[in-house]
Formats: C-alpha cells, structure tokens, sequence
C-alpha cells in the first residue's frame, strides 16, 4: 500500500489537545486492517537491518505499534508508561512536551545490559517523549539502535533531541 494512501487516512485535528496544536490522528489507519497491516510491515521492513533484541513503546499509540512489530519480528515488547501504571519497581524520566510536561517509567528490569531496543511510537513532534524512553532505556545498560515512527512533525526537529540515533518515519510533514 502506497504511503499516499495512508497519509490520507490521517485525520487533522485543530486545538487539540489545547488550542494552537493540529493532532495528527492516527485511528483511521488503525480502523483500515490493509493500511493497519501496510504500517506494521514497513515498519518491520525498517527494523530487519536493525538487530534489535526487544521493541519498546511509550504508552499509548506506541503500544499498538509496538507490540504488534514485536509479534511480526518473534520479539518481546516493553512497556513505558505515565507514572503509577507499572506494578513493579520502576525508574521515572521527566520531560517537556509542546503542550507541557511529563513523565514516563520502566521497569527496572525490562531490558538487561547489553540489550539492543527499538523503540516504535506513532508520532515524533517535539521528541521530549522519544528522547525520555531513550533516557529510560540506556539508564539500564541497553542499547538503543533505533526509533521508529508513523508520522514525523518535521518543522518541529524532534530528531534533534535524539542526537545521532537512528530515527525512520512513513511519513513526514515539513
């Protein structure tokens, strides 16, 4: 399926979630099972050369996308979530978002030392989110080889708070 097609499944919606921002809404993609299937094969297409060990994702779009590339590649997901959601002993990252701040935990032992992690989310804006998983992550000796998005803000250089790393998107807006 043609990434045209997908980015026309994306809907725009102005002020939200306060005034001034235009989300990107990714459920129309999630709604069509041929634009669903199309994202999650490209995104594992991007991964192969990757060498990941475990897919990671920021709750909550990242768990969708995340946990089905797991699937797809025979991998095992983590989860990274907003405080007081893990049920185990955790570490916390705090951040600024476009709208805000934040806060993101993991499991202390989700990934081990020496770990190679791929972490998948649907939209890259500012990359504070991205940027606070990749913290989380190399905080328990893994190594990052990658972040994978549906959608990149481009105007907004997320990728510059991902320094060097890897970062792929299907489809970016400039």
């Amino acid at each position: 399926m043609p990434a045209d097609r997908i980015r026309a499944l994306i809907r725009d919606v102005p002020d939200f979630p306060k005034e001034g921002i235009v989300f990107k809404d990714i459920t129309p993609i999630l709604q069509d099972p041929d634009a669903h299937a199309a994202t999650i094969d490209w995104m594992a297409e991007q991964a192969r050369d990757l060498g990941a060990d475990l897919i990671a994702g920021p709750e909550s779009r990242g768990f969708i996308y995340g946990s089905a590339l797991a699937l797809k590649l025979g991998l095992g997901f983590v989860p990274i979530r907003k405080p007081g959601k893990l049920p185990w002993k955790t570490r916390a990252v705090s951040y600024d978002l476009e709208y805000g701040t934040d806060t993101v935990e993991i499991h202390e032992d989700a990934a081990s030392p020496g770990q190679k992690v791929l972490i998948v989310d649907d939209l890259l804006a500012t990359g504070g989110t991205m940027a606070a998983c990749c913290e989380l992550v190399e905080g328990l000796g893994a190594e990052i080889v990658g972040c994978l998005f549906v959608v990149e803000l481009g105007f907004l250089n997320g990728r510059e708070k991902l320094g060097g790393r890897t970062n792929r998107s299907l489809l970016t807006y400039e």
